[in-house]
């Protein structure tokens, strides 16, 4: 039976199971409630026209760029600055109580204050994916730069390590594990930011905006396009990452 459900076909097929009989209920339904449940042929005559006037190309392209920008800026931070608490204790007395405070308050109740400051834009939605990318990274990172051996450590005094080499040769490789898992982990909050600010603020293109544009319009088979555009690309982004992670942690037999 194992080898049976290993076979990709069989994969296939049950991972189709769902969505067929996601959408018999769905044609089922919007023939009853045809209000609140579009035919699925209406939304497929959406997605048809959405494509071919290129809307939906370029919001999905926004939300994309805002995404990956936030979480190239929010990221990299997020691993330096839980590297640097995880090496040096002074770093961590300091940053930590601060860190671990702010990062309670939801990073959509920043939106407010940002646009207070900054205005309501392009600057303040990066700013607030950005920050939902830090938080993670820098956790993980942290702990994984924590949790490294002490012999490890001890090997590197044996061999005259400096600073910067015992980052690179020892930190980093024994830390990269829960690094890359900060990372996932960053990706799926800055892409859930993204398209939360987009909603909330409505400023420029993007999927987010494009939902509550078709929500004014009452446009139930625009706003199922957009939603169902977003989940395919954030799975597909998810499992893109997931491959390269893979990739990258090939020397580990659990990878």
């Amino acid at each position: 039976m194992t080898a049976l459900l290993a076979r990709w076909p069989v994969r296939l097929g049950l991972g189709l199971l769902a969505p067929v009989l996601l959408i018999i209920w769905w044609q089922a339904q919007s023939s009853q409630h045809a209000v609140t449940f579009a035919p699925p042929a209406q939304v497929v005559a959406a997605f048809e026209a959405l494509v071919e006037s290129g809307d939906l190309l370029r919001d999905a392209l926004a939300t994309l760029s805002r995404a990956f920008t936030g979480l190239a800026i929010g990221a990299p931070l997020g691993v330096a600055t839980g590297i640097a608490m995880g090496i040096w204790k002074p770093a961590d007395r300091v940053l930590s109580p601060l860190l671990n405070a702010l990062r309670q308050v939801p990073m959509i109740g920043w939106l407010p204050l940002m646009g207070l400051w900054f205005g309501v834009g392009e600057g303040t939605e990066l700013i607030v994916v950005s920050m939902s990318a830090f938080f993670p990274s820098m956790l993980n990172s942290h702990a994984g730069v924590a949790q490294v051996e002490r012999r490890y450590l001890e090997v590197g005094g044996i061999l005259r390590f400096g600073t910067f080499q015992r980052i690179r040769f020892i930190l980093l490789p024994a830390a990269l594990p829960l690094i890359l898992t900060g990372i996932t982990q960053a990706l799926a909050f800055a892409w859930i930011a993204t398209l939360a600010t987009e909603l909330l603020t409505g400023a420029g293109s993007g999927l987010g905006v494009a939902m509550q544009m078709a929500q004014v319009q009452q446009r139930l088979d625009v706003m199922l396009v957009v939603i169902s555009v977003t989940a395919a690309l954030g799975f597909l982004i998810n499992q893109l990452f997931r491959r390269l992670r893979q990739h990258l942690l090939r020397w580990q037999a659990s990878a």
